[in-house]
């Protein structure tokens, strides 16, 4: 289906493909893979080790454009349409709930009947149930004004399911995924109930992604078949409802759709949190697959995207040079690795701390003492909390691979602790200045998060510890402030 081009055999100058990289590389955000495509052709891949084209990504609410493909399957069937009640498919009834009374049409363009709720924090049995039994008492016309849910989207996913009697990505697979190549290792978590977290949680390669995107910006057609009603495409990717409450211009201001959103120059994209992204330019046939874990940068995804257009998209088939500059190709091929932490290696306190017990008082991650150990090989945070004893490992600017130590965060169910479960994570440090050392912490598993700890030593014997996290249903122990002295 792809094949492999200089990015001038297709229109794009090299030296703009460049920019764009060394725009994000800048930015100093947290990329796990960039690909570029041109209709068929793939101008630019690359993957910033441990990630690779084998890696199966979490999607985050990139997961949502993929559920309102599923759905428009099953409109082009006669199996449901936009105006179905959702309450039906679950037993409950229009009449008295609410909720039951919103139509799929509501459901796919965010606009609820009910400020809803969030459900990690309530550790429930069924989340559709936790959904249609909203006890909260406002109510207000659903269709009318956009409000961020992802519920709607896990509804949505549920009334696939209801229907098809399987999996949704199931039922993907017989209709789409097998058509246009996309690979067994696409998979989604489950919600407790049973039902796929299809709001969130859909994991594919990147390639996989772009299979997916490159089929939704041909509004349903592959390889000379319409396998899916273009209408419903056009319709799906178009604005369908205002979402710019603020009167602001952004990267994501210019409308929602059906469960996708649209941007800059009449282009729309799948969005999920951490900056999963793909960003479909008709004008210019382009696609850009973006992975990461920007968590809690809010700079990041209008530097993504936006950079996308600067850089790339309204310089199209203007400044394409026929033949590339050999150091341009170069640096495009030059191998890429995971952000870590930058500053200093060591610092002359270092060696007056290493290996020293702090005695901590009472703090909101109920770490009781710690200890930082440095050498060459791999250096370590020793602490105690609730849990017990734990070993946390890092390189000094450069990142050590191991499992994150806090045991039992949830594994294929979200918000079902798994007893014995662990992450796998990405850890460097850095001195700061000559007293504060910092370390930067990745989640990088199926679920991705992001951990930053700060000790500040006012002198050999007396830290402030901060940590500040940034996740979606994890890592809550690691949150706030400690001082303490040397033991």
């Amino acid at each position: 289906m792809f094949t492999y081009k200089l990015p001038e055999e297709v229109g794009i100058s090299s030296e703009d493909v460049l920019g764009y990289i060394n725009h994000l590389e800048e930015k100093r955000l947290s990329t796990h893979d960039v690909i570029i495509a041109r209709g068929n052709d793939i101008i630019y891949e690359k993957y910033w080790a441990p990630f690779d084209k084998n890696t199966t990504h979490r999607l985050y609410s990139s997961s949502k454009s993929i559920v309102s493909l599923a759905v428009g399957f099953l409109i082009q069937e006669g199996r449901l349409s936009l105006d179905d009640t959702v309450g039906k498919f679950f037993g409950y009834d229009e009449k008295t709930n609410c909720i039951a009374a919103q139509t799929v049409r509501d459901l796919l363009m965010m606009s609820n009947a009910k400020q809803l709720r969030n459900w990690f924090s309530f550790r429930l049995d069924d989340r559709v149930k936790f959904y249609f039994e909203n006890p909260r008492e406002e109510v207000r016309d659903p269709g009318a004004i956009f409000e961020y849910a992802s519920e709607g989207a896990f509804v949505l996913s549920a009334i696939v399911e209801e229907l098809t009697g399987k999996p949704f990505l199931d039922y993907l697979r017989e209709k789409l995924f097998d058509k246009i190549g996309v690979s067994d290792s696409i998979k989604c978590l489950r919600c407790p109930g049973g039902h796929s977290w299809g709001d969130s949680a859909v994991l594919c390669t990147p390639m996989d992604f772009l299979k997916i995107a490159r089929f939704s910006l041909n509004y349903g057609a592959w390889e000379g078949e319409q396998i899916l009603s273009r209408d419903y495409l056009l319709a799906a990717t178009k604005k369908q409802i205002e979402n710019n409450s603020l009167d602001v211009v952004g990267y994501n201001t210019f409308g929602y759709g059906y469960q996708f959103w649209r941007t800059y120059d009449d282009s729309f994209f799948f969005s999920g949190m951490g900056s999963q992204f793909a960003v479909c330019n008709p004008r210019t046939d382009l696609i850009l697959i973006y992975n990461g874990d920007n968590q809690g940068n809010e700079f990041a995804n209008e530097a993504i995207i936006k950079g996308f257009f600067d850089n790339i998209v309204r310089k199209a088939d203007k400044r394409a040079d026929k033949t590339p500059d050999e150091s341009t190709v170069r640096a495009l091929r030059e191998e890429k690795r995971l952000i870590c932490a930058t500053g200093k290696k060591t610092a002359a306190l270092q060696d007056k701390i290493n290996g020293k017990t702090f005695v901590l008082r009472d703090n909101p991650m109920k770490i009781r003492e710690f200890s930082l150990n440095f050498n060459d090989e791999k250096c370590s945070f020793k602490y105690i909390n609730e849990q017990g004893a734990k070993e946390l490992y890092f390189k000094m600017c450069e990142n050590f691979f191991s499992m994150f130590p806090q045991e039992g965060y949830s594994a294929e169910v979200g918000s079902v602790r798994a007893g014995g479960h662990y992450y796998k994570c990405a850890c460097s440090g850095a001195w700061q200045d000559e007293k504060t050392l910092f370390l930067k912490v990745q989640i990088i598993d199926d679920y991705f998060g992001r951990l930053s700890i700060t000790f500040g030593f006012v002198d050999e014997k007396h830290v402030t510890l901060q940590m500040r996290k940034t996740a979606e249903d994890f890592l809550n122990e690691y949150q706030g402030w400690a001082s303490g002295t040397r033991k």
